[in-house]
């Protein structure tokens, strides 16, 4: 089994508008599917680094001169590039959420579909575990985290039966966690446990923290012209990608100067999300969520870019 499938691969690598000596970042390395198809399009002066925290990713780094691989959170994006010399980049592609790698390895926690120990790290060097959580979290705390990252509707219900049920026995594996949640499905069961399992993925790995990181610092490194696209999987990330590219800041909150004029960091690609073709999601049904929003550092409209144009 591939480690991988990138999504919408041709389409976000295109979008980027490679130059042949450009420096660039796959701030989501996984599988280097991303990495590899940037590397075909660098000429030998062309750089790429790649971010990732998963131990697992290593395995998959390229013998190549032009690639650096960094083994730390996307979150240190700065860090890295000063450490490494670099102060602006042409590019930077982030193909957030879970790889396919991570969701398939039992051990690993991701999923509901294997009977495992709740961990759902993705660095498994620190930081505290999905178990974890449910068994110290108060229901207040874990009834937000259900409801903003996974949008469950009976996020309430399900925090209260978590409270009560963990003080019985301590919450460890999927299937302790299971015989809570099942109860109280509600609709389609299959997407009722994976935005379950989503929101506390987001959590235990502070997801949102770590985009929003990403995405201030890619307005601050990106070179004038620099392209920075995201591919996101669910309506809370997405939300938060397409207010910074529009405003520059995560809320979406419109920022004028004293003339009235309306700032904008990015020229955006397209005004829709790009997603993936019918023969994409057929191939890989964990594409059909995708969506790929892409803007351009410092346009002189906010009016859409061409793909053609630098």
């Amino acid at each position: 089994m591939a480690y991988h499938l990138p999504v919408l691969a041709t389409e976000s690598v295109d979008a980027l508008a490679i130059r042949p000596d450009g420096v660039y970042v796959d701030a989501t390395f996984g599988g280097g599917g991303h990495s590899r198809l940037i590397l075909e399009r660098l000429g030998p002066q062309g750089r790429l680094l790649g971010f990732d925290q998963d131990e697992d990713a290593k395995a998959n780094v390229p013998d190549d001169g032009r690639f650096i691989f960094v083994h730390h959170n996307f979150r240190l994006l700065k860090r890295f590039l000063r450490l490494h010399g670099i102060e602006e980049v042409d590019g930077i592609l982030a193909d957030l959420g879970v790889s396919s790698h991570q969701l398939d390895v039992a051990e690993r926690g991701f999923s509901y579909r294997f009977e495992a120990n709740l961990d759902m790290r993705m660095n498994r060097q620190g930081g505290n575990t999905a178990a974890h959580v449910l068994n110290t979290y108060e229901p207040e705390a874990l009834q937000e985290m259900f409801s903003r990252y996974g949008e469950v509707r009976n996020a309430r219900s399900l925090a209260q039966r978590i409270f009560a049920e963990r003080h019985h026995r301590p919450i460890q594996t999927a299937g302790d966690f299971l015989a809570i949640v099942e109860p109280l499905v509600r609709g389609h069961r299959a997407r009722y446990l994976s935005q379950v399992f989503q929101a506390l993925r987001i959590e235990v790995n502070d997801e949102m923290g770590a985009l929003e990181g990403l995405l201030q610092q890619a307005l601050e490194t990106l070179r004038p012209g620099g392209r920075l696209a995201v591919i996101a999987y669910h309506s809370v990330e997405d939300r938060l990608v397409k207010n910074f590219l529009k405003t520059g800041n995560i809320d979406g909150r419109v920022e004028k100067d004293y003339y009235g004029n309306i700032y904008r960091p990015f020229g955006l690609l397209s005004r829709k999300a790009i997603q993936p073709s019918e023969e994409e999601s057929a191939r890989n049904p964990r594409a059909r969520s995708a969506k790929l929003r892409v803007g351009e550092k410092d346009s002189s409209s906010g009016a859409a870019i061409s793909p053609k144009g630098r």
